[in-house]
């Protein structure tokens, strides 16, 4: 990041002394002005002291072309300032109004089949084209100009969810900024093919020109030509991002400038390892997930959030206080849970926690989401919760700016490798790279083991442990990185569908798993994919399902951890270790599932001399999350759990405790 979260947060300094901001998207501009008053009053009741403002407000700031209205924006900006709560002003691009759209129709995206995103929604606008840009620069200008000396003003908020909506675009101005970027990239024709390997199916270009993105094709589409268009669209997005922060750093260059990532569930379009050096402090939006998984998916978003940022704190941009609206059936939150996943965040480093929305709406598409100020008004237990919620941040100020404490095991979690082993003509298309990850995250937690979820550029010193699950695209420099890092003492843990391909997509030759193969100490030679029905059963107690390997062990000191019992593969190697050293390379060839794993991962964290920092009755029912001196202990559970090993009360249901050590 260009600056750290403590000084650029200009709203921490404000009051003489650290808080944990506390508030949600604001947008007045739906209701009649004489709601804004309850709203300013009700906000400093529920302890409110930040709001995201103008988010989806272009068609009202700019009714018709160079027609700005700000006075509506200037006394909303007035009314919070003097309730004391700071702004962190939108520059309300998401959203084209409709005369943009009427007059310039090229704005609009295009479908890989050649459909047209049409308006009546949002976020209907091409990142490459070049007429939005200049109409969104433009109003960004405007903005900033405006509101650059008031002092209500604490940051600036890009956009907003870049890339929701509008991550893959296939039109013309695309693909004419895929060629531009090839070039850039490849420099030369011949490059780009020998990096797309087009000797194949009679691929080869002549000239860049002849290039375009993959869209609907009569067969699979070039595999690197997919990965690259999806390398190309996360940039595309991320050069929007930059040309929207170059005119607010110039006009208002104290002002910080974030966007709000979207690190959650299936979200994979946008590589935000690489976009958050890019802003002044890292934000994310984060919705729980139905299922058996949802708090331990929540916890992994906020974990891997708060290393995107370097361990820095973050700022929590959107959650919300309970049900949703965009899931098949959206179950309001249960007692307790507000609390729950709104310190979780914190746990792993926020020191904002905000919503979508402060008030609920009454009309439009998100009018059944819940919001801090519901539907049924102030008088309401969501509303009570939301006030205590308040109190109980006002308390915990002695942890903002507090810095996440590292923990003895990282999960590498990459990108591009979860874009290419979930591609089409694999082995298998049951695959599911943030599953597997999430998997061993909960089993760590499981264990009772802290572990941070690392982008794969991260450092890794420090790390007793690391777990590389499907690292499926291993350039050479990784390779050695990894190499060295087991060298040097540390005990790496990696998976089926790891090390099979370089940057650009195309396999390491001489059996598998190619780029790993020599540092575990085993050679594969076929895939071995499951159907839905089968499994294969281990001599551990374990079965698999998904993914089987045949596994020659091809150096003297592996040890086999595991071996099939069931199978094309009985009797053959599951599980495989190799000592390097003071470290060691490991090898899981089958999907265990969080249950399998978390019975076999003891055998793996003991080399590495990995224990629990909880008594072992907390194991498993406690998360654990340090930031400094501070530990939260976090009910994993919908039942009380005992304290008395930590000589605490006990841990009500849902509960978050913290601990000052």
């Amino acid at each position: 990041m260009t600056q750290s979260f403590e000084t650029t947060r200009r709203w921490l300094r404000r009051a003489g002394s650290a808080r944990l901001e506390f508030g949600a998207d604001y947008n007045p501009d739906q209701w009649p002005r004489e709601v804004w008053d309850d709203d300013v009053r009700a906000m400093r009741e529920a302890g409110v002291t930040v709001v995201s403002l103008a988010i989806f407000s272009w068609a009202r700031l700019e009714p018709r072309e160079g027609v700005f209205d700000f006075a509506w924006l200037d006394e909303v900006m007035d009314l919070l300032h003097a309730g004391g709560i700071a702004v962190d002003l939108a520059t309300a691009t998401a959203s084209p109004p409709p005369w943009l759209t009427r007059r310039h129709p090229e704005i609009l995206p295009v479908t890989r089949t050649g459909e047209t995103l049409w308006p009546g929604a949002r976020q209907h606008w091409r990142p490459t084209s070049p007429v939005f840009r200049d109409y969104a620069l433009r109003l960004v200008r405007e903005l900033a100009v405006r509101y650059a000396d008031h002092p209500a003003l604490v940051a600036w908020h890009v956009n907003n969810e870049l890339g929701c909506h509008n991550i893959y675009d296939y039109s013309d101005d695309a693909a004419r900024a895929f060629r531009l970027w090839l070039r850039e990239r490849y420099h030369t024709v011949e490059a780009l093919n020998h990096a797309w390997g087009t000797a194949f199916w009679a691929q080869r270009y002549d000239d860049f020109e002849e290039v375009l993105p993959p869209r609907l094709a009569a067969s699979h589409p070039n595999p690197t030509q997919q990965l690259d268009f999806k390398r190309f669209s996360s940039d595309a997005l991320k050069e929007h991002l930059r040309a929207e922060r170059a005119v607010l750093r110039k006009i208002t260059p104290e002002v910080p400038v974030t966007t709000n990532f979207m690190v959650m569930g299936e979200t994979r379009g946008m590589n935000y390892a690489d976009w958050a050096a890019e802003v002044d402090f890292v934000s994310n939006d984060h919705y729980v997930l139905p299922g058996p998984q949802a708090r331990d998916e929540l916890s992994f978003s906020a974990n891997l959030t708060g290393n995107l940022a370097g361990g820095h704190p973050w700022f929590l941009m959107e959650h919300s206080t309970s049900a949703v609206n965009w899931q098949p059936v959206n179950v309001a939150k249960k007692p307790g849970e507000l609390f729950r996943d709104s310190l979780t965040h914190v746990a792993h480093g926020a020191d904002a926690v905000c919503y979508f929305q402060w008030r609920a709406s009454k009309a439009g598409a998100e009018k059944y989401h819940s919001a801090m100020l519901p539907h049924a008004g102030t008088d309401s237990d969501l509303f009570r919760d939301v006030v205590r919620l308040g109190d109980r941040l006002r308390e915990l100020a002695p942890v903002a700016g507090s810095r996440r404490s590292q923990a003895p095991v990282g999960i590498v979690f990459d990108w591009e490798s979860w874009w290419v082993a979930e591609h089409d003509s694999h082995p298998t298309d049951r695959l599911r790279y943030r599953q597997e990850a999430l998997d061993w995250y909960t089993a760590l937690l499981n264990n009772g083991i802290r572990a941070d979820v690392l982008p794969a550029g991260a450092p890794l010193d420090g790390y007793r442990m690391l777990i590389a699950p499907i690292l499926h695209v291993v350039p050479s420099a990784l390779a050695d990185r990894l190499d060295a890092y087991v060298t040097a003492g540390g005990h790496l843990v990696t998976t089926y569908f790891s090390g099979i391909v370089d940057e650009h997509d195309q396999i390491w030759l001489g059996g598998y798993p190619g780029a790993l193969r020599d540092l575990l100490g085993i050679r594969i030679e076929e895939f071995g994919p499951l159907l839905d029905h089968e499994t294969a059963e281990l001599d551990n107690g374990t079965t698999g399902t998904l993914w089987t390997d045949r596994i020659d062990v091809t150096a003297a000191d592996v040890t086999v951890l595991a071996r099939y019992k069931t199978g094309e593969q009985a009797e053959r190697p599951a599980v495989t270790r190799r000592p390097v050293g003071p470290g060691s390379a490991s090898y899981v060839s089958t999907r265990l599932g969080p249950d399998g794993l978390t019975r076999l991962l003891p055998s793996l964290l003991t080399p590495a001399d990995v224990r629990s920092e909880l008594p072992e009755d907390l194991a498993g029912r406690v998360e654990l999350t340090i930031r400094d001196t501070h530990w939260f202990l976090i009910n994993r559970t919908d039942d009380q759990v005992d304290l008395t090993t930590l000589d605490e009360p006990p841990l009500a249901p849902r509960e978050v405790r913290v601990l000052h050590r």
